[in-house]
């Protein structure tokens, strides 16, 4: 992107304190010297390939960024942040980027991961058994299955743990921009578009810390106690005969045929019929049960092994150091741009405003030229005439000729 010098100056101004971990636009070739390929992850053959791109519609040829480009292939791809971000007291943790699906995405991941491991990170063994402290971004797979990843990494769990809520996504050609905060002070809060789609505290969110409530181990369902809510009706009485009244009868309409031989056919029996009157098993009439108490609930105590985490939002306890992709795609197309993750959503929201937010609107203009110029080629069933079209049908009186044909063989 191209940066104006009032722009500059008032991000400057309004997030002075804020710190850059990782800033990647994709713009020029030098992105290849900072990201480096998963070659040891899966077979080559399993490889998808990278491209290097504006895309089919854009706001500016020249502003590029990272697309898939084979279908049914895995994606592997990550980088060393410009500084580690280790988490703090007082420091929160925003993770921002773009994401434009061009191809309908119909199964396929287009989430970012944010990893430990410094110096000891291997770049091409990079792949889906990684560790990660941080996994955020839009999973499709079908019309049903659309969601926004919001997995943290846990330091008392030692698990990543996912968010319980489903985050919204979205699935249509445009670009849209998928903010993450992870607040020190134990919130967190999900942008689309820089619209607020998901906040809440971690501890409603994810499960950090065991239940604040156990059951009662030493309470148990009372053996008297009445939990049916029917009965059956005491002063309900089985028919007389019921039981006599048999599923099937003998047709009383059916005859013995004239020709039938009780010696050559065996003995003749009228073929059965359902029964009209068989009503089924006997079953009394159920009432209200006058005993019952309601479903048994057992009673809650306060667990003694929950204790508050403090730390829940230090997903990066002992520093993150590089960021990936990891992906499995059907049908690809997705392009990736404007990667940022720092301490500040200012800073982030700054950043947003002269990337995602100046190019959306003539990205929007250039996919409603194309869609509209693929719709002007497309035929006109009214100007075909319907079957017309298909010319005299006359000439298909020759097929008779053919008649003869057959009788060769």
């Amino acid at each position: 992107m191209k940066f104006s010098t009032l722009a500059v100056l008032a991000a400057t101004m309004s997030s002075a304190a804020a710190e850059v971990f990782f800033k990647e636009q994709f713009n020029d070739e030098t992105w290849k010297k900072t990201w480096t390929e998963s070659t040891k992850w899966r077979a080559a053959a399993e490889m998808g390939k990278w491209e290097h791109t504006a895309g089919e519609w854009y706001s500016d040829v020249e502003d590029k960024g990272i697309k898939t480009s084979e279908d049914a292939r895995f994606y592997g791809l990550s980088a060393a942040m410009s500084k580690p971000f280790t988490s703090a007291e007082g420091k929160d943790l925003v993770i921002q980027y773009s994401v434009k699906h061009e191809q309908d995405l119909d199964c396929g991941g287009a989430y970012l991961k944010l990893m430990p491991g410094g110096k000891k990170f291997d770049s091409a063994s990079f792949g889906g058994d990684t560790g990660y402290s941080v996994m955020f971004g839009p999973d499709i797979c079908g019309s049903s299955n659309k969601k926004t990843h919001v997995i943290l990494h846990s330091n008392e769990k030692d698990e990543n743990l996912l968010i319980k809520k489903e985050v919204p996504t979205e699935s249509d050609n445009m670009t849209h921009l998928y903010t993450l905060v992870v607040k020190s002070d134990n919130t967190f809060e999900v942008f689309v578009d820089n619209k607020s789609v998901r906040a809440g505290k971690l501890e409603d969110e994810f499960d950090f810390m065991l239940p604040k409530e156990i059951k009662d181990p030493d309470a148990s369902k009372p053996t008297d106690w009445v939990d049916n809510a029917k009965m059956p009706d005491p002063e309900d009485k089985k028919p007389a005969g019921y039981d006599d009244i048999t599923p099937e009868i003998a047709d009383p309409d059916a005859t013995k045929p004239a020709d039938w031989d009780d010696e050559d056919d065996g003995e003749w029996e009228a073929p059965m019929l359902d029964n009209p009157e068989f009503q089924g098993e006997w079953k009394p009439t159920m009432i209200d049960n006058p005993d019952y108490q309601g479903k048994w609930v057992h009673p809650m105590v306060p667990n003694p092994e929950y204790k508050y985490d403090e730390t829940m939002y230090a997903v990066c306890k002992d520093g993150c150091t590089h960021v990936g992709f990891e992906l499995w795609q059907v049908k690809t197309g997705t392009l990736f741009d404007d990667i940022i993750v720092t301490d500040s959503l200012e800073e982030a929201q700054a950043f947003a405003k002269e990337t995602f937010e100046a190019k959306k609107d003539a990205e929007k203009a250039m996919y409603d030229k194309i869609q509209d110029e693929k719709k002007a080629n497309e035929p006109d069933m009214d100007d075909m005439g319907g079957m017309g079209g298909m010319g005299d049908m006359d000439g298909m009186d020759g097929m008779d000729d053919m008649d003869g044909m057959y009788d060769e063989f």
